[in-house]
């Protein structure tokens, strides 16, 4: 299908007759492609139209955004990338953003308002101060002691200003709903926001636990990062914008009903809510997510750029499809009307898109806060279950050499975590005793001093040291 022969659709509705009912924190592409495409839906069919979104950041970085947003009035460019053909749609359901400063001031003063019913957050699984090792709040990480001590400068710091004074004025709280890819999101955003407010008002902080709802919830669809290609892109349907969103065709939203101030009724345009979150959200983080770790770190290794090319390579497909089917999927409880072995094919299919052209790269950043979400739970369950885990370990074998920072072929890995510095003065010395990078026990708890585990993982780093990375999943598939 030629592109550059058609054109985005518009906003189907009068956006002037929009009024605001949530504040997003965090205005990135995933965001963009997801909460604010349900609510472009909605307000399509002439429903909800009180429920706009203003945006907010809390980072210097979301500054640009907000400009960048402002001079096409708070339109967003979503392509989608569907292998049959490319459409795009001016998503219209955000109607400001403001202006972001280092107290927040603006943010929380709009959050204080009575129309503003939702306050939800895209900041990312490290945006949430969790320490590994304990999987609860931590309230001796750096911006948190910065934030008790000079308030607000936080996400969650803002968002406990504005619930005090919405206390203070009578008015009912809002729902703080968290759209990020985190076990039980709403308990952490929970956690989160309570522990910080009670390092400096306990009072305030047991108010919140007690009359503010943080519904969980569990979100999925694969967006990319914008650069070049995604722009060029844009152009092709006869636009200008500096920050294009480019998706794949499918999208998943499961909530738990729970919105004390009202909400949106999100479920005429797809959006499942039930009870049972938690088991979409396992089912979503171990097969998808785990899935991603599991080609992103050998792709790496083998130099390979694009998430669709790792795919189409038979030993990391291989990999992928013995691991999630031995070791992975059978972690899994249960889904309301859910075929796992379905759902696992339709994931292969989405990476397989060579449409979204979605990176290795972004795919293995961040390696520290998500090997302990996505890798380390089904692994001491897997263990639990009597399994030798050959595969997990391989998983973890292989982050550890990417860590060390060269590739197969010898192509330098620039950093490519937060806490790159440190993974790989342990990365390196790992190489020749294995045992060093177990000992991390904010990644991997107390899995160092498991009876059969430690042999299993030194077993496939020395294996990946010695002969490679194709010759330890060529070992492992078998």
């Amino acid at each position: 299908m030629n592109d550059s022969s058609q054109t985005a659709t518009l906003p189907a509705y009068d956006r002037s007759k929009l009024t605001p009912g949530i504040v997003h924190i965090g205005l990135g592409n995933f965001h963009r492609a997801h909460m604010a495409v349900y609510l472009d839906d909605l307000f399509a069919m002439g429903e909800g139209q009180d429920w706009a979104i203003i945006g907010a950041g809390v980072r210097a970085g979301d500054a640009a955004m907000r400009e960048a947003l402002r001079s096409q009035d708070y339109l967003s460019t979503i392509i989608e990338l569907d292998p049959k053909g490319k459409s795009a749609r001016r998503v219209g359901a955000m109607i400001d953003f403001v202006p972001v400063q280092d107290d927040n001031g603006p943010l929380i003063a709009i959050m204080a308002k009575a129309e503003i019913r939702i306050v939800s957050l895209t900041v990312t699984e490290g945006g949430y101060f969790i320490d590994p090792a304990t999987g609860h709040f931590d309230p001796t990480h750096p911006e948190i002691l910065a934030d008790a001590q000079n308030p607000h400068r936080t996400a969650f710091g803002a968002i406990i200003a504005a619930l005090k004074l919405r206390r203070a004025a009578g008015l009912q709280p809002f729902t703080v709903m968290s759209c990020d890819n985190l076990p039980g999101n709403g308990h952490v955003a929970q956690s989160a926001v309570v522990e910080l407010a009670r390092l400096s008002d306990p009072a305030l902080a047991e108010w919140i636990k007690a009359n503010v709802a943080f519904p969980n919830g569990m979100v999925d669809r694969i967006t990319p990062a914008t650069g070049p290609r995604e722009r060029a892109m844009a152009q092709a349907f006869g636009l200008q914008d500096p920050v294009p969103v480019t998706c794949e065709p499918f999208r998943q939203w499961v909530l738990e009903d729970n919105f004390p101030a009202g909400r949106p009724a999100l479920e005429k345009v797809g959006v499942t809510f039930t009870p049972h979150v938690h088991a979409y959200e396992a089912m979503k983080i171990r097969i998808l997510n785990g899935g991603h770790a599991t080609i992103a770190y050998p792709g790496g290794l083998l130099d390979i750029e694009y998430v669709h090319e790792a795919m189409a390579h038979p030993l990391i497909a291989g990999f992928l499809d013995k691991l999630e089917t031995t070791e992975i999927i059978p972690t899994v409880a249960p889904v309301p009307n859910t075929n796992l072995a379905d759902y696992y094919t339709q994931i292969v299919e989405r990476f397989s898109n060579p449409e979204v052209a979605d990176t290795e790269r972004r795919l293995c950043l961040d390696g520290s806060n998500r090997q302990p979400k996505f890798i380390v739970p089904p692994l001491r369950d897997a263990l639990a279950m009597g399994k030798t885990c050959e595969g997990l370990a391989l998983v973890s074998a292989l982050w550890c050499r990417y860590c060390a920072g060269v590739s197969d072929r010898g192509t330098i890995i620039a950093a490519n975590d937060p806490n790159w510095d440190a993974l790989q003065a342990i990365a390196i010395p790992a190489q020749g005793n294995p045992q060093l990078w177990l000992q991390q026990r904010s990644i991997y708890g107390d899995l160092a001093e498991h009876p059969t585990f430690p042999a299993t993982f030194a077993a496939q780093l020395t294996l990946l040291r010695d002969q490679g990375t194709e010759a330890a999943l060529r070992a492992y598939i078998g």
